[in-house]
């Protein structure tokens, strides 16, 4: 039963996981979890009925235990066989109900093998090998378990760890259970805790991988993707939260705006290749000329932001010199240069629309200079 519970939350995640990379080895295998955790439930029900209720002889092995553990062997090579003809599914939608018939079929020809057998399989105490058929899932899991070793040479996620562990723990499972002489013995109760710590790896693997993912989509909720620095949206709410924190504190913050120039003649003689590698240049500058506080970020096309805890205007005069000293020794062709306005909270606005307006200007007012020079004050900087 604890296996079922297991199986069930991994099928859950497995479909998340899905979702998010399409993977048609969690879609495939999320199904079948969930009908072997079914089938197990069922077996284990009807497994305590029959010692409780209506006791019956317990020298057969339960139809549902093999039929079960069998149907999520082969489904675990149905998966790597369908991995392998076409790795990423394009219609989730249909690839979903493409799943589920397939599931459904293996589903119905391994229920078919095992009923149509003359009659249920037996214990044979005191024989070498007193349950024989556990070695047919052991045969299965076995040849699972050289697949996914195989697949890891090519992907490496905590999932496909976690499925080569879990096969190779299943054929150790049915190995050991071909060795119980009856039920509940010392072979029978720890065949049954292998099989639920595989489901307890395959439920780690899955639930690592889709932390991960959840990672990765909010940094890509949050970063621009050409530069990898903070987007419009982090931007606004960085500056929501210094705002919130210098009114707590009545200590203000700087926030500067950077506009690289002449970006569309760059565009023009050198190409958009060398146009975009110009805007990581000034992204990698802001980047490296930041503290751990600041908050370097692309406010839109070739115009930039550095918000600046807890500065005056000299703090952000010395910052932008510093980040304008690196482009300019940065040793790449063709040369750039920006231009540069500046806004402090409160002295230039109390609102974020006021505060970018005010630095927005200051950045026309000197672009187009022909001497690139800005004023801070009393502090002056050279582009």
């Amino acid at each position: 039963m604890a296996g079922s519970l297991i199986g069930f939350t991994f099928a859950a995640n497995a479909l998340v996981r899905f979702r998010g990379t399409h993977d048609r080895i969690s879609l495939i295998l999320a199904f079948g979890f969930v009908l072997a955790g079914l089938i197990e439930a069922g077996t284990s029900m009807t497994f305590y009925r029959g010692m409780l209720v209506t006791p019956t002889p317990g020298d057969s092995i339960s139809y549902g235990w093999l039929a079960g553990r069998t149907l999520l062997g082969v489904l675990l090579l149905a998966a790597l066989a369908v991995e392998r003809r076409i790795p990423i599914a394009r219609e989730p939608a249909k690839e979903m109900a493409a799943a589920t018939l397939m599931v459904g079929g293996v589903a119905y020809l391994t229920s078919v093998f095992y009923f149509m057998l003359p009659h249920a399989p037996k214990i044979h105490p005191g024989a070498v090998i007193p349950r024989p058929s556990d070695l047919l899932p052991a045969a299965i899991y076995l040849a699972a378990t050289i697949g996914y070793a195989r697949r890891l040479n090519r992907a490496g996620a905590y999932l496909d760890r976690a499925l080569f562990l879990a096969a190779a723990l299943n054929v150790l499972c049915h190995v050991t259970m071909s060795e119980s002489q009856h039920h509940l013995d010392a072979p029978y109760t720890l065949a049954h805790f292998m099989m639920v710590m595989s489901y307890v790896i395959v439920l780690g693997g899955t639930l690592l991988d889709n932390a991960q993912l959840f990672d990765q989509v909010s940094q890509l909720a949050a970063s621009d993707p050409l530069t990898g620095l903070a987007n419009h949206r982090r931007l606004v709410e960085v500056l929501e939260t210094e705002i919130q924190r210098s009114r707590r504190t009545n200590r203000g913050f700087a926030v500067l705006l950077f506009d690289l120039d002449e970006l569309k003649k760059i565009n023009d003689r050198f190409g958009h290749l060398t146009g975009s590698r110009a805007i990581k240049r000034l992204g990698a500058a802001l980047a490296d000329g930041s503290r751990a506080i600041d908050t370097p970020a692309r406010y839109g096309g070739d115009e930039f932001a550095l918000i600046l805890p807890e500065s005056s205007e000299a703090d952000a005069a010395q910052a932008a010199t510093r980040i304008c000293e690196q482009l300019k020794n940065d040793g790449q062709q063709p040369p750039i240069t920006v231009s540069v306005g500046v806004a402090v909270y409160p002295d230039d606005g109390t609102t974020i629309e006021k505060l970018l307006g005010a630095a927005d200007r200051a950045l026309y007012r000197m672009k187009g200079k022909g001497q690139k020079k800005f004023r801070f004050g009393h502090v002056a900087a050279c582009l």
